[in-house]
């Protein structure tokens, strides 16, 4: 179980996490039909450094291999941990965006997935039920509750929807490291796991196919999609559990 932050470490976490919601509100401006994701991921870059961060997921190492990027940009089918190409945003397509920043020695971290242009009701219900699938997470993210109350709201939610929640991908805890503990499943039994504790620092993070649960790996080793070339959303939000409400510190993305 990760150990709680101090108030003095969540403001510093705080702090990256602003610069992480400003990233979205730049992202939110520019993105747009015809450009590459590698543009976009240069511009993030360049945006996140100019105010002093680094991109979290530059570098990042995972069993030997290195993540070559700033940002994990997932067209589509491509669930997380797609890495920005040559490929050209298209209308219709959803783009899923995951940010992370270090700044003062601390981690923020969000993603949002977005439209190009119009997309059909099938993106247009999946994203808003990923979305909404986030809050039912966060509203179980309290003191003294238990971790798998937060990973069953957002299971039932999805799946009551008609959709599928990725079960082989989890939020995690944030704080020095970009990952911590305790990881979060998108799904399980309620009133299991650890007990929440008032200043635990967590990003929760569904990833919510429109058809079956299943992914597969690219051939990049990075990239995860969905098995049945279904559309797939993500979004994502570090918290801070209160003794009431959890505080969303990457609140306005």
């Amino acid at each position: 179980m990760s150990r709680t932050k101090s108030e003095r470490e969540i403001g510093l976490i705080r702090e990256s996490c602003r610069l992480v919601v400003e990233t979205f509100k730049f992202i939110e401006q520019i993105i747009a039909e015809g450009m590459t994701t590698a543009e976009l991921d240069h511009e993030i870059d360049k945006f996140i450094r100019g105010f002093g961060g680094r991109p979290a997921f530059k570098g990042y190492k995972v069993n030997g291999k290195i993540f070559p990027a700033s940002s994990c940009i997932s067209v589509e089918s491509e669930v997380v941990h797609g890495i920005p190409g040559k490929r050209k945003l298209k209308a219709g397509e959803i783009v899923s965006v995951d940010v992370g920043v270090a700044y003062n020695d601390f981690y923020g971290d969000a993603a949002k997935t977005f439209a190009i242009g119009q997309i059909d009701a099938l993106r247009q219900r999946l994203m808003r039920v990923t979305w909404e699938s986030l809050y039912k997470g966060i509203e179980q993210a309290r003191a003294k509750n238990r971790l798998n109350n937060v990973s069953y709201a957002i299971q039932r939610h999805v799946e009551g929807a008609g959709f599928s929640v990725v079960r082989d991908l989890v939020g995690h805890g944030v704080g020095r490291h970009l990952h911590e503990e305790p990881q979060i499943p998108n799904y399980g039994k309620p009133n299991e796991g650890p007990k929440l504790k008032p200043g635990m620092v967590l990003a929760i993070e569904p990833m919510v196919n429109a058809g079956g649960h299943e992914v597969i790996t690219a051939e990049d080793e990075w990239t995860v999609l969905t098995a049945d070339k279904q559309p797939s959303a993500h979004f994502e939000h570090t918290i801070v559990i209160r003794e009431g409400e959890a505080e969303i510190l990457t609140q306005g993305l």
